[in-house]
């Protein structure tokens, strides 16, 4: 399966605001359905500046900057955002957008180990030029965290028996071993869901440090952004939806002072433009659409 680039048309014009001109970030630029539309709608003399991580969009991205002189590709973390602009020195942007979690590619390639249905190696690591693959990792890893990630990141409420499960067999290769470990392990699943995809999902998202370098790029997109400037994210799951809702709820929002003045300066960094989902027919075109939010915020003058 391709990737779809999901939100995509509501993202970009969130994003651009009716500008056609400015330097724009897509942290995550994964197969470049983003970015392409960005560049179809900025002027010549704009620039967009990707990230990612992943050697295989890095690759893609390079194809499209050899054809677009707009487009310069940083292989990094968006975590890494601030320092990485930075060394580019180019100042405060006009925008910035995520759209976080694993495209399809990765998913549908058995050989990334990301997915259950595609038996290969249980690598599942976004940047597979570097670090431990989750095989390595299950090794390494204590059965009490273990079981504390399942239940924290994949919200699997048999996380414990799971976790046991999953220590006690020793070496896991493939994504196929690891899901019958699962199934069998587990009592009770969702109708419609497999047992092991709230299991994959948790590992996937430690392995990866995905909420810990959510939290450390919401606000170094905020410092990067000019007055006016939007930030746009698009997240699939709660976990990644509650973070941008919080973050851009307590930058957009007064302090309780009860009986006292409101601080001077006004704390606030952001204020709240809009949130999004998906439409019947894009989630009938993309069904992997269908758990997305698109949150909007804009850099306030004063900030």
């Amino acid at each position: 399966m391709s990737h779809i680039s999901v939100l995509l048309n509501e993202t970009i014009d969130a994003l651009l605001a009716g500008r056609t001109e400015g330097i724009y970030i897509d942290a995550t630029f994964g197969r470049g359905g983003h970015t392409q539309a960005l560049l179809k709608r900025l002027s010549d003399n704009s620039r967009v500046i990707a990230f990612d991580k992943d050697p295989q969009a890095q690759a893609v991205g390079a194809v499209m900057a050899a054809q677009d002189s707009r487009l310069m590709m940083v292989h990094a973390s968006f975590a890494d955002l601030a320092e990485q602009l930075d060394q580019l020195n180019l100042g405060l942007v006009d925008g910035v957008m995520a759209d976080l979690g694993i495209s399809s590619p990765q998913i549908d390639q058995a050989e990334r180990g990301f997915s259950f249905m595609n038996d290969g190696p249980l690598d599942m690591r976004m940047d597979n030029s570097q670090g431990a693959t989750a095989s390595q990792w299950l090794q390494d890893i204590e059965e009490e965290d273990l079981a504390n990630i399942l239940f924290q990141y994949g919200e699997e409420r048999y996380s414990r028996r799971i976790a046991k499960a999953i220590k006690r067999a020793g070496i896991i290769e493939t994504t196929g071993m690891l899901a019958q470990i699962v199934k069998e392990a587990h009592p009770k699943w969702e109708k419609h869901k497999h047992p092991a995809t709230r299991s994959f999902q948790a590992i996937r998202i430690a392995l990866n440090r995905e909420l810990d370098d959510l939290v450390a790029f919401l606000p170094q997109a905020v410092q990067v952004l000019k007055p006016q400037g939007r930030l746009a994210v698009i997240s699939f799951h709660s976990l990644e939806d509650r973070v941008v809702k919080h973050f851009i709820q307590n930058q957009s929002t007064l302090p309780e002072q009860g009986w006292l003045p409101q601080p001077e300066p006004d704390p606030r960094t952001l204020k709240k433009i809009a949130r999004i989902a998906p439409g019947d027919q894009e989630v009938n075109d993309n069904y992997r659409s269908r758990s997305a939010w698109l949150r909007v915020a804009e850099r306030l003058e004063h900030a």
